[in-house]
């Protein structure tokens, strides 16, 4: 996922960035899922458990998960955002599909982008201020019942 950012003024930046053409995962030698922590959902009096990536830097947050084929069900990606803001993503060169969970300051999901559409230039946003955004596999969301409101902790 390419992080888009929170004003369409990072566009210009974005644009005077060469674009990687889309290539296989294998074929990229520096897309590879880096090192995990835990992650925990508290949805409808459940506790549900993941391991995510950080996207710390802006290089990282840049590449989120672009190119990448696969990603294991229990698995994502977390965009930490100091300070909190409105954000927005897109999935450029982003081949698997993503639910987008904008999280606020107090840890709460503010709203669930679901089933983002693989290689879609569209933006996906949220308005709020956000202060993380988390992807997971396209329809985790739903089959999991998460929603906003529920809590996250990493």
């Amino acid at each position: 996922m390419r992080f888009v950012g929170a004003a369409l003024a990072a566009g210009a930046l974005l644009l005077a960035t060469p674009t990687v053409a889309a290539a296989p995962q294998d074929a990229v030698p520096w897309v590879k899922a880096g090192p995990t922590v835990p992650l925990s959902i508290r949805a409808h009096g459940k506790v549900l458990r993941f391991q995510v990536e950080q996207a710390l830097t802006p290089a990282e947050q840049e590449q989120g998960l672009m190119f990448r084929k696969s990603m294991p069900a229990t698995h994502g990606m977390i965009f930490p955002m100091s300070p909190p803001r409105p954000q927005t993503f897109w999935m450029k060169n982003t081949y698997i599909g993503l639910d987008i969970i904008f999280i606020g300051a107090d840890r709460r999901i503010l709203q669930v982008s679901a089933n983002a559409v693989p290689l879609s230039e569209a933006i996906v946003g949220c308005d709020g201020q956000v202060a993380a955004v988390l992807e997971l596999n396209a329809g985790a969301a739903k089959k999991m019942g998460i929603k906003a409101g529920d809590k996250v902790s990493w």
